[in-house]
């Protein structure tokens, strides 16, 4: 199954047979004080660093998020839309709390945006999906309804089924829904990334759909982040993960080569591509 998003010109397919798409996620001001503060001042020279950075690493998607207390978002996110697709011609996925601020963006926006996200609860379907369907935008399906968050991956398959049915009678194409089977901290849960791997598992087999989520998560708390983020994501893209939200500077190189274990780079090619880009760009990595 094909999910297909656009810049101004720029397609960016997402592919459940093909290489893993990144969704850069670094554009977010959760635990990064120098965003707020640049948002909270409207420079955004800070926001273009940070994209293109991630361009630079590999992300072929932008997360956009400019949540922090006291923001307004209904005006601050469409802002900050525009002034990234002024400079970049990449996808974005809009990303937000608050459905006025995702529509005032999606208002704006260029080409086809991916929505971060719509969950199963009636509040959410009732007032996104509509959205999703005005603006042609595809949408993130988040494994959590009104009941909360389940530890049943065959709950979560459920609530997952029930989103993707909703946004079909919508006028939604089945295509355009992306499953977020929820990744949680392991260091609260010891099952939690089990959990997540067999949702994965699951909606890969029953659904066939794209799959994403905020692949950092599980490793909240914990040192040797960057490990245990990699162990997890090499498993999670085994399982049928295809488009993961995360910090391309940190991750391009293990899905690089994922890809290539997987027989979803012919030859090689971007494979190698990257890490001699990576040696020009001053960075050089060793490969054993």
């Amino acid at each position: 199954m094909k999910t297909i998003l656009a810049g101004k010109t720029k397609e960016v397919i997402i592919d459940t047979e093909g290489p893993v798409v990144i969704i850069g996620e670094s554009i977010n001001p959760t635990r990064r004080k120098r965003l707020v503060t640049a948002l909270q001042e409207r420079c955004f020279d800070y926001v273009l660093e940070l994209a293109e950075n991630q361009i630079k690493a590999g992300a072929d998607v932008l997360d956009v998020n400019v949540g922090y207390p006291g923001v307004d978002d209904v005006s601050l996110l469409p802002e900050t839309v525009r002034v990234i697709q002024d400079a970049y011609d990449i996808p974005l996925c809009i990303d937000s709390p608050n459905p006025e601020a995702i529509e005032a963006a999606l208002k704006v926006a260029r080409g086809k945006c991916l929505i971060n996200s719509v969950n199963g609860e009636e509040a959410s379907l009732n007032r996104l999906l509509p959205v999703a369907g005005k603006y042609g935008a595809a949408i993130i399906g988040l494994a959590m309804d009104d009941d909360g968050i389940t530890h049943d991956p065959e709950r979560r398959i459920s609530i997952a089924g029930k989103i993707l049915e909703r946004a079909v009678k919508a006028g939604i194409k089945r295509e355009d829904v992306i499953i977020d089977p929820l990744a949680m901290a392991v260091s609260a849960d010891p099952v939690a990334c089990l959990v997540t791997l067999e949702t994965i598992r699951l909606a890969h087999g029953q659904l066939g759909q794209n799959i994403t989520m905020g692949a950092s998560n599980i490793s909240f708390g914990l040192p040797g982040r960057e490990s245990l983020n990699a162990a997890f994501m090499a498993i999670a893209i085994y399982n049928g993960l295809t488009c993961p939200i995360a910090n391309p500077e940190k991750i391009t190189n293990l899905i690089r080569a994922a890809d290539l274990v997987l027989n979803r780079d012919d030859f090689a090619v971007r494979f190698v591509e990257y890490f001699q880009s990576r040696n020009q760009q001053g960075n050089s990595t060793q490969v054993n």
